[in-house]
């Protein structure tokens, strides 16, 4: 059995050669076990893509921590469509399911092209940037925000808050008071909503009706909560991501500039070769699950490594070269099953608008530093750079 430890996810060089990292351990096993996974305990994690497809489906993997923890303080207080099964997930992804259509996201094109225009006007005349700090963060933050009608000036404090819940190398006490002010500030947004209801997500959420049934106090928070942190956080990690794949690659790079048409294939080609989640969230056995002659015993985490399955050679030919014309784009970036990414339609339109915009208005744009010198995120399950200096 392969011996791999947690901290093989987080340092520093598996983040920069993470698709080698996880090529090393499809070789070697299908079912990777870590004795402690980030101080959950004992956890398995599929690297490769039926296994993965297969994990993020099997019903007997349950999404819902109380079924195999019912003492779990944490589990029981955050209830949103993220961490429950049906029929609990069937209510509550159907009644935000209707903001998140493709035909209602393609309503905010124009103002998402608004947003982006708007940064890149402010750093333009400097002729350099964070592409994190002053891009790929205010883009994906300001929709969210518009969206579920949070104050401009509150939105900074988001980037502090889930950077730092984030990161594995908290203590639980620094994350606890992190998740507390952040639920305070849920919070107040919802009672200023039900006293000024406004035109906006968080407004609709507050009084939505579904058979004669409405969020619970608790659904709300656990919701907002939810669309706040993964409204923006693998957003941010995708458009920075994907410009240092493009930068690192220059032919794909002048191709995509040449023929602006390629971006919709040139995004899904960036979400398959460099996505912004590593590894899927968590999924508990609920009974003994025998596979590939090993047990995983009722309780034990199991994850399906994304990133593994996106590069797998046996769903995807050559999957360790980006090709932004490529066909095949059945990747699982965004997941699979009931549980698939309720934001992808909008993630995509961000993305597009992204880099689109990014590369015809900054047509120099090359890094500002030797990519040896870029920090990464240390948080397993995401992957993003803490920050990308570019000059153009």
């Amino acid at each position: 059995m392969t011996q791999v430890t947690f901290s093989d996810f987080i340092s520093q060089e598996t983040k920069r050669n993470l698709i080698a990292f996880y090529a090393r351990l499809r070789a070697q096993e299908r079912l990777i076990y870590i004795p402690d996974f980030m101080g959950m305990g004992p956890a398995w994690i599929a690297t490769n893509y039926d296994d993965a497809m297969t994990i993020l489906r099997d019903p007997r993997l349950t999404k819902d921590k109380l079924k195999v923890a019912p003492q779990d303080e944490q589990a029981r207080m955050f209830r949103s469509m993220i961490n429950v099964d049906p029929p609990d997930h069937s209510r509550l992804r159907g009644l935000v399911s209707k903001v998140f259509t493709p035909r209602m996201i393609e309503q905010l094109r124009p103002r998402i092209q608004q947003i982006t225009d708007e940064l890149l006007d402010k750093v333009q005349p400097l002729g350099k940037m964070d592409l994190v700090t002053d891009f790929a963060y205010p883009l994906p933050i300001t929709v969210i925000s518009e969206m579920l009608g949070i104050p401009a000036a509150d939105r900074p404090q988001f980037r502090t808050w889930t950077q730092r819940a984030l990161t594995a190398s908290v203590t639980s006490q620094d994350i606890q008071a992190i998740i507390e002010a952040f639920l305070n500030y849920i919070v107040a947004l919802l009672n200023e909503k039900r006293t000024h209801p406004g035109d906006d997500l968080t407004s609709s959420l507050v009084q939505v009706e579904e058979n004669g049934e409405k969020l619970s106090e608790n659904e709300l928070i656990s919701m907002i909560f939810l669309l706040i942190v993964a409204g923006h956080e693998t957003t941010v990690n995708l458009i920075s991501n994907g410009t240092l794949a493009l930068l690192q690659h220059p032919d794909q790079l002048q191709r995509l500039q040449q023929d602006p048409a390629l971006i919709t294939s040139a995004v899904e080609e960036l979400l398959r070769y460099t996505g912004p989640v590593s590894i899927s969230d968590e999924r508990w056995a609920t009974e003994d699950i025998a596979m590939y002659g090993k047990i995983i015993h009722k309780g034990d985490i199991v994850y399906a490594s994304l990133i593994a399955a996106n590069t797998d050679p046996q769903q995807f030919p050559d999957p360790e070269a980006l090709d932004i014309t490529r066909k095949e784009h059945d990747h699982l970036a965004f997941g699979k099953g009931i549980h698939y990414c309720l934001g992808a339609p909008l993630a995509r339109l961000e993305s597009q608008i992204a880099f689109g915009t990014l590369l015809r208005r900054l047509p120099n744009l090359r890094l500002a530093i030797d990519p040896d010198q870029l920090t990464w995120t240390i948080n397993p399950q995401l992957r993003g750079l803490t920050s990308l200096p570019v000059t153009f």
